[in-house]
């Protein structure tokens, strides 16, 4: 949280112009770096969403899907403290401590509605699951690409998914898609106020978007079998 929060904050501060292409780059990096290291460790559960669809699926129990969703927002309320504590305040205040926002924090912009930005949060969640998730749950798929061009296509899934969401809209003080309910969830303890309207958007949007995602793949995998 605190590597990715940083760069893509650094991206927003310093290249205003064209923050829709260097944004979602930073996520393809730093999330595929990531998975690399910890895809061999814990499976790659780095975000609720890949730990939900792994428990629908009977990947991992329901008590370790929890453990590891726990775990998930446990990191991102430290990795979100350790940024506001070394960051200036008025430059928190401005990225809303990159969390997750519909509108600017000070309530000057309106930003996008909350039925809207469901919307987004499901079709970008169910991007990526359909894209990346398909892929990584492929056993006999996984043996032939390897490890890294799993990784990479699932880092390129979240990004696309985070460039569709910031473009699509164009609406000023949106976040985009958080596609990571725990992302969401350290800013909004941190900071509070504006960060929670809207905060069940970014946990309902993926919660729907992965039963959709199972129910449709489970049928489709019915019918073929």
């Amino acid at each position: 949280m605190l590597t990715l929060t940083s760069c893509n904050m650094h991206v927003w501060s310093h290249t205003m112009s064209i923050p829709s292409f260097l944004f979602p780059f930073a996520v393809f990096i730093i999330v595929f770096l990531f998975l690399i290291v910890i895809v061999p460790l814990s499976g790659g559960h780095m975000n609720p969403i890949f730990t939900f669809i792994a428990a629908l699926k009977g990947v991992v129990t329901l008590s370790r899907a929890l453990l590891y969703v726990s775990a998930q927002c446990i990191g991102s309320i430290i990795g979100f403290f350790v940024l506001k504590s070394v960051m200036e305040p008025k430059l928190a205040d401005t990225y809303s401590l990159g969390g997750c926002a519909l509108g600017d924090l000070k309530g000057k912009i309106p930003g996008i509605k909350p039925q809207d930005a469901l919307l987004l949060e499901f079709s970008c969640t169910f991007l990526v699951l359909f894209l990346g998730l398909t892929l990584a749950f492929d056993k006999k798929r996984c043996k032939e690409l390897g490890l890294p061009m799993v990784c990479l296509v699932v880092a390129a899934s979240l990004a696309l998914a985070v460039f569709v969401s910031i473009t699509v809209t164009g609406r000023p003080g949106y976040a985009g898609a958080g596609l990571s309910p725990a992302r969401c969830l350290g800013p909004a303890l941190l900071l509070g106020g504006p960060l929670w309207n809207g905060h069940w958007v970014f946990w309902l949007g993926p919660f729907l978007a992965c039963i959709i995602y199972y129910i449709t793949f489970y049928f489709v995998y019915t019918d073929s079998s």
